[in-house]
């Protein structure tokens, strides 16, 4: 099993209305390989902002390569489009990082 999760510092009050876009592409759940999506909040954030896993668990680190590299993908992450002078301002996310990860040990189901 391969697990990729992206931290994503975003403004607070942001992270619980952004949520939803990662758990409702269609397309995600038809690529093969794909398990599971889950986006948590961490707990104790900063003054200003709060951060956001987003998590992916994938059979092998091919699945999730194949995943990054399709239209589906590309497609998923598209930014709208709006003046560069709006763009940096309007954006609720701060900074991100991804961390991949491949499962040595574990107990219980994904479900």
């Amino acid at each position: 099993m391969y697990i990729v999760t992206n931290q994503i510092e975003v403004k607070k009050g942001f992270a619980e209305k952004m949520a939803g876009r990662f758990t409702s592409n269609p397309q995600l759940k038809e690529m093969p390989g794909f398990h599971r999506v889950e986006v948590s909040l961490v707990e104790g954030g900063q003054k200003d902002t709060e951060f956001m896993h987003v998590s992916t668990w994938w059979a092998s680190q091919d699945d999730f390569e194949n995943w990054k590299n399709s239209d589906a993908f590309k497609q998923a992450h598209q930014r709208p489009k709006s003046s560069e002078s709006n763009a940096s301002s309007e954006s609720p996310v701060v900074g991100n990082n991804v961390v991949k990860s491949r499962v040595l040990s574990s107990l219980g189901t994904l479900e």
